[in-house]
């Protein structure tokens, strides 16, 4: 009774597998019968070499043959999540205020205040500038409203600590120390935003990379202080920056009190403009994410 026990369950669990084998195999007809635009593939069943089915392969991922679906034909299933959301090459424009493909914007002014104006939005490509542009933006960073604004509050953190002894304190002193700053402004602009820029024929704009990790656009963003690019979109080091901001220096200097007058002066205050230039690259890098998730506006 017990042998014929197990060859009958071994003969229902035979007839069971050839009915699911041709039930699988009859999928993709029913498919197409309903539905021609979707193909999917599947697995051929295994000969029944024994009572214990071997282990199939792992079925391939189906595919979408149909036009109007986002991805392209024959785009895996599974992987669309993950699919990279940068365009292949940049956007070509006319428009400065161009809204990048990921849905933010770099805006002419930060907060409303701090002068945006030589920030571009990412994957997007602007023709080059003509010299004349170059001065006038540079003309427009200095002359801006807020400039004024800023130097002030410079100028109060500048007495305050008492930066230049010389120019004692008082109404008189902060005068002397509002006056320096808007110079050290006006220079600093049209050398590394202005001149600089028609000298060695680069770019003088900020072009947002817009997009993987913080460390990855910290790092961009930063090193824009030496890596520029040339009119024509090629990568470059960023002579306006680092010699503009040395030329702007060492004339600053002749306005300054003699003793400040020193190659040691001087380079300080290169190398703290140049530093100072990093921090803005880094905060105009992510103020599109900000402008967005925070204010939620482009």
């Amino acid at each position: 009774m017990f042998s014929c026990t197990i060859d009958q369950l071994r003969l229902t669990g035979l007839q069971l597998g050839i009915a699911l084998c041709i039930a699988i195999a009859g999928t993709p007809v029913a498919l197409n019968a309903q539905q021609p635009t979707l193909v999917a593939s599947a697995p051929a069943p295994a000969p029944e070499s024994s009572s214990i089915a071997a282990p199939s392969e792992p079925a391939e991922p189906s595919t979408l043959t149909t036009a109007d679906l986002p991805d392209a034909p024959s785009a895996l299933l599974y992987p669309q999540s993950t699919q990279s959301t940068v365009p292949s090459k940049p956007i070509e424009t006319t428009d400065p205020n161009a809204v990048s493909p990921n849905g933010t914007q770099q805006t002419k002014r930060i907060l409303g205040i701090v002068p945006n104006f030589r920030s571009v939005s990412a994957d997007t490509k602007l023709p080059p500038m003509t010299p004349k542009e170059k001065f006038l933006i540079a003309g427009k960073d200095t002359f801006d409203y807020s400039s004024f604004f800023i130097a002030g509050i410079q100028a109060g953190f500048a007495m305050n600590s008492a930066s230049y002894p010389e120019f004692h304190q008082g109404l008189k002193g902060y005068g002397r120390y509002y006056w320096h700053t808007l110079a050290d402004t006006a220079d600093e602009n049209f050398w590394v935003g202005g001149l600089g820029p028609i000298i060695f024929k680069q770019d003088n704009r900020f072009y947002t990379l817009g997009h993987g990790g913080f460390r990855k656009r910290a790092l961009y963003a930063v090193s824009r202080v030496v890596i520029s690019r040339k009119d024509d979109g090629d990568a470059t080091f960023n002579f306006a920056e680092i010699i503009g901001s040395g030329a702007a220096s060492g004339i600053s200097s002749l306005y300054y009190p003699t003793k400040y007058r020193t190659w040691t002066k001087v380079g300080q205050k290169w190398l703290t403009s140049d530093i100072i230039d990093g921090f803005n690259f880094f905060y105009k890098e992510f103020w599109p994410d900000v402008n967005k998730r925070i204010f939620h506006t482009h």
